[in-house]
């Protein structure tokens, strides 16, 4: 009895998969091909050009809003509430730029203990001063890493207690100048 190795053919190395592997290189070049011919055949016109730059400057507006415009929004929803008593650390609204990161973290935090009061109390703006302290806590893991306080920034429990209205509006103050920059 003799032995012949047997061809076993790696699904790999199938013809047809050599094949869609060849026709998609090919797509992609003529894809790049075509891009690169039109894009810089539209550069050389001045509507062309025109038409680059509009397009350049629409990402740049969207972004240009400010990322805290939502927590504004609740802000203005809960102001107003007379179901939340508390007092809250309340950041100073001049403390120096390299603070301010900080300062934003110190308001979302007292912003759990409003929730807290919220559920206890069951207000009516539980919902709105959830979605502020979503929108603060998703922020803020988002830039944990690269997250530095100067030693001079205070800590929130630093700050002098105020009431509700004054906590707040020292908030929104802290936002909009934050929107500013």
């Amino acid at each position: 009895m003799t032995w012949e190795p047997v061809a076993v053919a790696s699904p790999l190395r199938t013809p047809t998969a050599q094949k869609t592997h060849l026709k998609s290189v090919c797509l992609q070049y003529q894809l790049c091909l075509l891009l690169n011919c039109h894009f810089f055949g539209l550069l050389k016109n001045e509507m062309g050009l025109i038409i680059f730059f509009l397009c350049a400057s629409v990402p740049k507006t969207a972004a240009g809003q400010c990322k805290w415009a939502e927590v504004l929004k609740d802000l203005e929803q809960i102001k107003t509430s007379k179901d939340i008593d508390v007092s809250l650390y309340t950041a100073n609204t001049d403390e120096d730029k390299e603070c301010q990161e900080p300062v934003m973290r110190c308001f979302f935090l007292e912003t759990n203990v409003i929730l807290q009061e919220c559920l206890i109390k069951n207000c009516s703006k539980t919902q709105d001063v959830l979605n502020i302290w979503k929108n603060g806590n998703i922020s803020f893991e988002k830039n944990k890493l690269n997250s530095t306080t100067s030693a001079k920034c205070k800590e929130c429990e630093e700050y002098e207690e105020k009431n509700f209205t004054e906590f707040i509006q020292s908030f929104v103050k802290v936002i909009q100048k934050e929107c500013k920059h």
